[in-house]
Formats: structure tokens, sequence, C-alpha cells
């Protein structure tokens, strides 16, 4: 059988030819995307903590496996607008009661607070694919007031979301596996009240280490992201936001560090302003918080703690 194999050539040249077949995309069997709103949701995780200044304790209660009651405390300054470059801050302090009633199929979350703000959220999976979830909040202030309708429907390698507002806000989006690893979708708006409409596309590149995304409407904005896996325990992240209209961009870079008993995010960004948020478990139902943020252009220094039970 050897003297069939022509000089110079091995009996398994022809091994790379089926590996390549074998990569070959099958259009018939593509994986669902992630749905167009959560396009950058790796990125955001390590770039966009939930940083706050001042104190914050919150207790959730559990009366039954679907239902629990939450209080939250929260004490710090709170900024205002103004028309000059300096930070103006009040003091404030508020607390919020919540109640939660978590099902398979149906979630129901609402919370009010001292101030008058009534918040409340609906999520309910109708069937496997079709999913009706409201956002809504009442407000004392005038024009604070608004709520917003999202159905979503999931396909096996597809998804769709219509959304409709106060205001007459309507939006649609699809995004749509192409292969594998790429997905790429598009947007529709319409703000009746300010009578403005705009469009909007994207593009998904994903594998088991990174995750690239790039995002372009014609509000002005593009906003391109990269989050590369180092490991199970360690992401590293960096974004850039580019207005083509005001011809502002911002860069920034970031990492998230999980630990057997913690959690490390921290991000810098091309304005020179630094952020961390640590997340610490002290025990079972017990986390302790810290947070960070200092921008030396505005002399602006946050810092805040917090304990969260439950």
């Amino acid at each position: 059988m050897a003297g069939l194999v022509p000089p110079g050539a091995s009996p398994d040249a022809s091994k790379p030819a089926h590996s390549k077949a074998d990569e070959k995309t099958d259009y018939t069997n593509l994986p669902c995307p992630i749905p167009y709103e959560e396009l950058h949701r790796e990125a955001l995780m390590s770039l966009k903590p939930e940083t706050f200044e001042g104190l914050r304790f919150d207790f959730t209660k559990g009366l039954n496996q679907k239902f629990s009651l939450s209080h939250s405390v929260f004490m710090g300054p709170t900024e205002i607008p103004s028309q000059s470059a300096e930070t103006i801050k009040i003091p404030t302090a508020h607390y919020e009661f919540g109640t939660n009633f978590i099902d398979p199929n149906l979630m129901l979350i609402g919370r009010v607070l001292t101030d008058g703000r009534l918040n409340a959220r609906l999520k309910w999976d109708l069937t496997d694919n079709f999913t009706v979830k409201a956002n809504a909040q009442l407000s004392n202030e005038p024009h604070m007031s608004h709520g917003m309708f999202n159905f979503d429907y999931k396909g096996k390698d597809f998804r769709s979301q219509f959304q409709m507002g106060n205001g007459a806000l309507f939006g649609a989006s699809y995004i749509q596996s192409i292969t594998q690893h790429l997905s790429l979708g598009g947007e529709v708006f319409w703000a009746g009240q300010h009578r403005k409409s705009g469009t909007g596309y994207a593009a998904r590149y994903e594998t088991d280490k990174m995750v690239a995304t790039g995002q372009v409407a014609n509000t002005g904005i593009v906003a391109l992201s990269y989050v590369q896996k180092v490991s199970d325990k360690v992401s590293l992240a960096t974004d850039l936001m580019y207005n083509y209209m005001s011809r502002d961009v911002t860069a920034s870079v970031g990492y998230d560090y999980i630990l057997r008993q913690c959690r490390l995010r921290g991000k810098i960004d091309s304005n020179g302003c630094t952020t961390s948020y640590l997340e610490e478990r002290l025990n079972m139902g017990l986390n302790f918080i810290l947070s960070a943020e200092i921008d030396h252009r505005k002399k602006d220094y946050k810092f805040g703690f917090g304990l969260t039970v439950g």
C-alpha cells in the first residue's frame, strides 16, 4: 500500500481536508443569539459596576420558595445638575421597601421609596419562546413617570423584540446567528413625542475565549467592546464610545476577577476616571461591598460601603 502514496506525501496528507470539511458551518443547527439589548453584557459587567457613594444596607427575607420581602436603606450625597464645572452634591437618605415574587414562568418585583417613587417590573414567559416584559415608574415629580412594554420572541437561531412606551415610543429589534460564532442584528425606533426616529446595526463575534461587539446608530453613536477571558476567573475588557456628531470619544479598560470569597471589578477610562468595586462574601447570605470612584479632572471623589443580608 505504501507504493500507492506519491513521493513526498504521507498517508495522513488527506486528513486536513477532512477536518476542514468538518468545520463547515451547519446552517440548520445554529445557536440562538443573546438578546439585542444585551450585546455588550460581558463588557458591562467589568466596565460598568453599580458604584455608589455613601452607606447602603440591603436585607431580603424569604417567606417561602417564591415570595420574599426586601428592605433597603441608603444614606449619601446626590449630585444635582449645575452649569459650573464643579460637582454640586446634597445629602440625602431614603428607605425602600420591596416585594418579590419569582416563579419559573413569572417574575413580579415592586419597590416603593420614601420620596414617593414607585417602581414595578414584570416578566411573564407565556410559552418557551414568547415572553412579555413590563417596567413602570410612578413619581410625584412632573414628567418623571413612565412605562414600557417589551414583547420578546426567541426562535431557534434568532431573537426579535417589539417595544412600546409612553410618549408614543415604539421600537423593534432583530438579531440572527450567521455562523456558530457570528450574529448580526438591527433596530429601529420612533419617539413620537419628540418627533425623532433612528436605526442601528450591530455585530457580535463570540468564542470560548473572547467576545467582540460592534454597534452603530444614525443618532451618532458608535460603540465597540472586546472581552478576553483569560481564565474561568479572570476577564479583561475594553470599550470605545464615539459620537460622530459631537466628536466626543471615550475609551476604557477594565478587569473582572472572581476569587473564592470575593469578586473584584475595576476600570480606568480616557478621562482619567478610575473605578473599583469589591463584593466579598463574609458568610452564607452575608456580603460586604466596597465602592470607589476617583475623577481627578472634575475633582470628584466617591466612596461607598454596604452590607447585603439574605
